[in-house]
């Protein structure tokens, strides 16, 4: 992994859930799927919670390696790093959906053969 590399692949794994774990962190992942934003219009696509809290959202994402902030003058600039949860697709999602599909391929098989 390039982007911690004083930790293992597990406190990885782990932090990038517990970022996971939040809506308010999806959403804030869906929104800087397009394009990064800066801290301002991110706190205004929520406009029930303070920027403070907004804010310590994105440590949270920052910490887990999903957001990577770049300062331009007086504006902070949140880009996505999909690179985790591409990690955790690796690791989890893509070998079990294809053991999954294997397996309803061969059932398919049985039923078509009676």
């Amino acid at each position: 992994m390039l982007y911690f590399y004083n930790m293992s692949i597990h406190d990885q794994f782990d932090a990038t859930f517990k970022a996971l774990a939040s809506p308010i962190r999806r959403q804030i992942l869906d929104d800087l799927k397009d394009q990064p934003l800066t801290t301002g219009a991110l706190c205004g696509h929520f406009a029930d919670i303070d920027r403070c809290t907004v804010m310590q959202h994105l440590k949270v994402l920052e910490e887990a390696g999903l957001v990577i902030a770049e300062r331009r003058g007086r504006e902070r600039w949140n880009h996505l790093n999909a690179i985790p949860i591409q990690d955790i697709h690796d690791r989890w999602i893509g070998p079990h959906a294809a053991a999954a599909s294997a397996r309803l391929a061969r059932f398919k098989q049985s039923v078509e053969a009676q």
